[in-house]
């Protein structure tokens, strides 16, 4: 079953729905998430480490509070407060309150209702983090807005439950992000939330662990999620094997509009990519300058010239190819722009359109209705937003990403730690292969190279984004394993694309 990625409402609906068809009490299964959540903290943590809890009025709040008992059972010294300013209790935290209050080994406990005197933390003192979690719908303010800047000038290490506090599940456009928990390890519940993958949330999160507290299967089936995670297991059944009898000619032919004079790199590194990824014949369309660079750096491909000497200038025939990547290192004149729009109107086969034919669109907004249906963008968020407009955060993005994808029946990557794939129904996919080195030029070059391919090998759309994205997250994986992600470059994705084939297929 693919991963879902719920919102704080449907998580709230699978604990609901175990509750009541596992069956569970609630105190119970509070229980069994603080029971996973202690032995996590017992694994990176000894005894020795002094621990301050701090806990919510609500859930979360309860959880910590399980959690500050079964650590002092196990022989750390524990310290818990429980914030209950507003004199109201969920009920599993107040019978988690009063099981607190009868664990012998205990350091101190202490339930907050007014005045607060907050304990000094020291370097050597674990912060749990109870206060508030998925639940969360307004930015934190007054006290607790203190308590949470407090733990955070503190030199301790903090784990939060679930989610730091002060955190949305997923929108955070008009938090306060001074009222956020700056958490070192995240310890998230069953599943990853949607303010996970966005890079502004990073500084909050810190690492986070997802670990499972056995929600039921059954409801997260029956739940329907607008978001998702691709992982192997999703790719593995989409491969393609290929025929004994295979040649060449129903391999796929791919065409490559590609490279102005001085960008023949980008043209070199989309063709050697979407020849390692199994097309079966590549031709590069480019500029006659290119010729002798691309003739010597990728043999294997067709090298087809344009009649202008520096750019592209004009549009052909795409009758004979299975699949088109146009925008690499292509430039923006003007002659250049009129020759890709009437390059897109004429195809007669699936698109990627990436780079400069996403900055040309950007500069011919009109454009944009005259694309055919199906077609890929990959953009990263500069040039999404030279499309789109300036974005508050990714989260705005994502949904404009999501918006276009289904205004314009296509498909939006737009690339990142976690690239997500925008589909024309309105779902959205996020990538989990990929690391910091892949943050270098030429890197989505490559990437069209391996969408190109697999469109020319046969892959529909959908299956083409969603492998092409973990192929080359996965090839950019071992290569940073090999190189370190310092020293990563665009060709070493390529150098390791089968390694990747061969890991899925195995």
């Amino acid at each position: 079953m693919r991963m879902k990625i719920f919102t704080g409402a449907q998580i709230h609906e699978l604990d609901q729905y175990t509750i009541e068809h596992e069956p569970i009490e609630s105190i119970d299964l509070m229980e069994r998430a603080a029971k996973a959540i202690t032995r996590a903290i017992c694994d990176q943590w000894s005894a020795n480490t002094p621990v301050v809890v701090f806990a919510g009025p609500g859930n979360n709040g309860g959880d910590a509070l399980a959690v500050a008992r079964m650590l002092a059972e196990g022989g750390y010294s524990v310290s818990a407060y429980l914030f209950n300013i507003s004199g109201h209790l969920s009920s599993d935290c107040a019978v988690n309150r009063q099981r607190l209050k009868d664990c012998k080994r205990l350091k101190a406990f202490s339930e907050v209702v007014q005045e607060f005197e907050p304990p000094q933390l020291e370097a050597d003192m674990l912060v749990v983090d109870g206060l508030f979690g998925s639940g969360l719908n307004k930015p934190l303010a007054g006290g607790f807005a203190s308590l949470v800047k407090y733990i955070n000038s503190a030199p301790s290490r903090v784990v939060s439950i679930d989610l730091p506090s002060g955190l949305m599940s997923e929108d955070n456009t008009y938090n306060v992000r001074s009222n956020i928990i700056k958490a070192d390890l995240t310890l998230t519940l069953q599943q990853p939330k949607l303010s996970f993958f966005f890079p502004e949330n990073q500084q909050f999160i810190g690492r986070f662990r997802v670990l499972d507290i056995r929600l039921s299967t059954e409801g997260m089936e029956k739940i329907e999620a607008q978001y998702n995670i691709i992982e192997e297991s999703d790719i593995r059944p989409l491969l393609k094997h290929r025929d004994s009898y295979a040649h060449k000619g129903n391999m796929g032919s791919a065409l490559l509009v590609a490279g102005s004079y001085g960008m023949a790199g980008a043209a070199v590194l989309a063709s050697r990519a979407c020849l390692r990824s199994g097309a079966g014949k590549v031709t590069v369309r480019s500029p006659r300058r290119n010729n002798a660079i691309l003739q010597i750096s990728v043999p294997e491909a067709i090298v087809q010239l344009d009649s202008e000497e520096t750019i592209f200038s004009e549009a052909v025939d795409t009758e004979d190819f299975n699949a088109m990547g146009i925008g690499p290192g292509l430039g923006t004149s003007e002659t250049t722009a009129i020759a890709l729009i009437a390059q897109l109107r004429r195809a007669q086969c699936p698109i990627v359109a990436d780079a400069d034919a996403l900055n040309m669109l950007a500069n011919h907004r009109a454009w944009m209705m005259q694309l055919p249906k199906g077609i890929i963008f990959t953009p990263h968020p500069k040039e999404f937003d030279r499309m789109e407009g300036h974005s508050a955060d990714s989260y705005e993005r994502l949904t404009k990403a999501r918006e276009m994808a289904e205004r314009l029946q296509g498909y939006v990557i737009l690339k990142g730690h976690h690239s997500a794939l925008c589909c024309p129904d309105g779902h959205v996919m996020f990538n989990s292969t990929g690391n910091a080195g892949m943050a270098t030029a030429g890197s989505g070059d490559v990437l069209t190279g391996v969408l190109t391919a697999l469109l020319a090998r046969g892959y529909q759309q959908r299956e083409a984004c969603m492998t092409g994205m973990f192929l080359h997250g996965l090839a950019g994986d071992i290569a940073a394993r090999r190189l370190g992600e310092e020293s990563l470059m665009a060709s070493d994705i390529i150098q390791c694309l089968p390694e990747a084939f061969k890991k899925i297929e195995d």
